[in-house]
């Protein structure tokens, strides 16, 4: 039986959650920890796919437009990319298993520029849940190409989270009253 859902734990690195990262979401990421780990659990033990698109820079690209918004973050190679804590520990453990894919992207959206939405449609996947940071940029930005795309969205909201507070807030509200996804 194919299961038709997928999980993209989206950007959950030390740049991104650890308190020297380059734009640490800092406490309010470090709490999804154990909620992410346990989504991961959870939907790994039901055979659903398992997907960690993960953000690389070069630094100070000039072609690159986060290089004029965002100091250098996550670069290639660097402890910044490093998954944060309790998923790279995770990951360490799991890379292998067939449902379970870690991937570069190079913007805000898991989409942009990656094979992400053909592995899906080839695995009959109609339904993403979403888990990670920014709330207000990558899983927002994923989020709008997933719904123009065709996908169902749930976000987890106990497994997001941004550096941002109040952006956190309003992407919660647009992913339900904009683009139709359940915020569990």
């Amino acid at each position: 039986m194919l299961n038709h859902q997928a999980l993209l734990i989206i950007d959950y690195t030390n740049d991104f959650v650890a308190d020297q990262g380059a734009l640490t979401c800092g406490e309010a990421g470090q709490k999804l920890a154990a909620t992410i780990v346990n989504l991961a659990d959870e939907m790994l033990a039901d055979g659903d796919w398992i997907y960690l698109p993960t953000d690389v820079h070069t630094p100070n690209d000039p072609y690159h437009p986060e290089t004029k918004l965002f100091p250098p973050h996550n670069v290639r190679g660097s402890w910044g990319r490093q998954l944060f804590g309790p998923l790279a520990t995770w990951f360490d453990q799991h890379q292998a298993d067939a449902t379970v894919s870690q991937f570069d992207k190079t913007r805000y959206s898991a989409f942009a520029g990656t094979d992400l939405d053909l592995r899906l449609r080839e695995r009959h996947v109609d339904t993403l849940h979403l888990a990670g940071v920014c709330t207000d940029i990558c899983v927002l930005h994923t989020a709008v190409d997933a719904y123009n795309l065709g996908y169902q969205l749930v976000i987890h909201q106990d497994a997001v989270a941004s550096f941002d507070p109040a952006g956190h807030e309003w992407a919660l509200k647009h992913f339900v009253n904009v683009l139709g996804a359940q915020v569990i």
